[in-house]
């Protein structure tokens, strides 16, 4: 993928969504890549041809359906997601499209455009693209526009404004920039938000909220402000993104396969008119909630009850806390999968430890907020919302016992029950990344190994986590830590009770597995009513 310092901001993300099929085959599939698929899936069958006989006798065939089992769950599941995101791509948002356009094409125009943008440490490089990107999309729009800056340092804020004065001179801009005495970006948000809450902003003005590393595709704001004019029940909409990584090539593979996913989800979330996350790169919002007080000290202080940890406040998450504050007033949100941007993401270090370091913030976040939200109940949401919500919590089971059963077996019949298990593995991953490839920008075979390696160290992190929700550490902004650091018998107890919840996690899943693989016997009620076998 091209740098977008030498595009602008603009020629980004395109290729997402969802493009017509003789465009992917044409811009995606190549000799190379069909013949790399038609090896992987060939040796994949060689080897299944050459697996000993015994592993199929009816004697073991009951592992092997159990092991199916497991992932035809997941699997069926995810073809649910596929299906409605087709459905919510093909039928229903292009019916919303067409309204918001006639709104556009009518001449409907925001009085004044509302940009929200908080930064920190960004290059300069990344922190130019950003500012070209916006300005262009300002222009294109052709109405005045406050663009309210959240930063903490003098030097984010001169490379800013020094670049607007060169890109944006033409335009009507007002820069206002709020510096943040307290760290954290959760202050910043809550001090932009005050701000614009104090000038007296109407309750169908639109405002976007953005982070100053992500680079606006071509007619952003174009595609998503008429939205809210179209529809007067929606609050909120959040766009799709692609990422470009400076640093290890298999970090753009990785984040490539994610976003792929994102798609698939975000459209199957919005067909029933709610997503998972208002994603803090880049939504836009109606101010009708975001400007109460209310909103407001959500956002700033947001924090969780816990029985084990007690009261603790939300470092990361902001995006949780904002979809939250909406999720309650039961309003619309939708995601947008014409509206495009580009998130610079810079590793330094090891990539490997950032991998799992950003895995243990989402996850993090997804459990402190998938809880509470679940406890609405799916009277407050549409029910199947609620049911994915449910579904984040169970995948960590499900993801977790495959491997687990695959390791069972091998004890039980041999090496070659693992190899089985890892043909498994790359035919079904190599199935799944056939679909990804048709919402990424390009075939990419390291999806396979993306995919799972994804799903295992996801849901090992989630388990960690579990226990551990106060425990949160945000690398690439200032390295912030909580409730890592806290001392005395009291927290040193807790830590040990969610040491022993995590060793007692995985020795019932670990039981689990050598149950169904057959490995032991546990009692049953018969020993109690010594009407079974085992009083033989």
């Amino acid at each position: 993928m091209r740098s977008p310092v030498f595009n602008n901001g603009q020629d980004i993300g395109h290729d997402s969504g969802q493009p017509k099929l003789e465009q992917r085959l044409a811009r995606k599939w190549g000799i190379g890549a069909i013949c790399s698929v038609a090896a992987i899936a060939g040796g994949c069958l060689i080897a299944f041809l050459l697996l000993p006989g015994r592993l199929w006798n009816e004697a073991n065939g009951d592992l092997l359906v159990i092991l199916g089992l497991v992932g035809l769950w997941r699997y069926l599941w995810w073809l649910t997601h596929l299906v409605r995101a087709n459905i919510y791509a093909r039928w229903v948002f292009p019916r919303i499209r067409t309204s918001a356009n006639a709104v556009w094409d009518g001449g409907w125009r925001p009085e004044r455009v509302h940009i929200l943008m908080t930064t920190f440490r960004e290059r300069r490089d990344t922190a130019e693209a950003v500012v070209r990107a916006l300005c262009s999309e300002i222009r294109s729009i052709g109405r005045p526009a406050i663009v309210w800056l959240g930063s903490a340092e003098a030097a984010d804020e001169a490379t800013i404004v020094r670049h607007f004065k060169l890109v944006g001179d033409d335009l009507d801009i007002d820069l206002r920039i709020i510096r943040q005495r307290q760290p954290g970006k959760r202050v910043a948000l809550a001090l932009l938000l005050r701000a614009i809450a104090r000038e007296g902003l109407g309750s169908n003005d639109i405002v976007a909220l953005m982070d100053g590393d992500f680079v606006l595709g071509r007619d952003a704001l174009v595609r998503c402000l008429p939205l809210f004019a179209a529809d007067p029940a929606l609050h909120a909409v959040t766009t799709d993104e692609e990422a470009h990584v400076i640093g290890p090539a298999w970090v753009q593979s990785w984040l490539s396969m994610r976003f792929a996913q994102r798609r698939i989800a975000m459209q199957s979330h919005a067909l029933s008119g709610r997503v998972l996350t208002l994603t803090g790169r880049f939504s836009v919002f109606r101010a009708t909630h975001i400007t109460s007080e209310q909103f407001i000290r959500l956002v700033e202080s947001d924090h969780l009850k816990h029985w084990l940890w007690g009261t603790f406040r939300f470092l990361s998450g902001d995006d949780k806390s904002t979809w939250y504050g909406l999720l309650q007033k039961r309003v619309r949100m939708i995601f947008v999968p014409d509206a495009h941007g580009l998130t610079i993401e810079t590793i330094e270090g090891d990539g490997q430890k950032r991998m799992v370091e950003n895995l243990r913030r989402w996850s993090g976040n997804v459990l402190r907020n998938g809880w509470r939200a679940i406890k609405l109940g799916p009277t407050r949401m549409p029910p199947f919302i609620w049911w994915c919500l449910i579904d984040q919590r169970l995948a960590i089971w499900t993801t977790l016992l495959g491997p687990l059963l695959a390791l069972a077996g091998m004890l039980k019949l041999g090496f070659g029950f693992l190899l089985v298990y890892l043909i498994y593995v790359v035919l079904t991953r190599l199935g799944l990344a056939l679909v990804l490839f048709a919402y990424s920008p390009r075939v990419d075979l390291n999806y396979i190994w993306c995919l799972y390696l994804n799903q295992l160290v996801n849901a090992a992190v989630k388990l960690y986590t579990l226990w551990r929700l106060p425990q949160q550490h945000w690398a690439n902004r200032g390295n912030q830590r909580a409730g890592q650091a806290e001392l005395g018998f009291v927290s040193t107890m807790r830590r040990s009770m969610a040491g022993y919840l995590t060793a007692l996690s995985i020795a019932a899943l670990g039981l689990t597995a050598i149950s169904m693989a057959g490995l032991v016997r546990f009692p049953g009620w018969g020993i109690v009513f010594l009407t079974s076998d085992w009083v033989k």
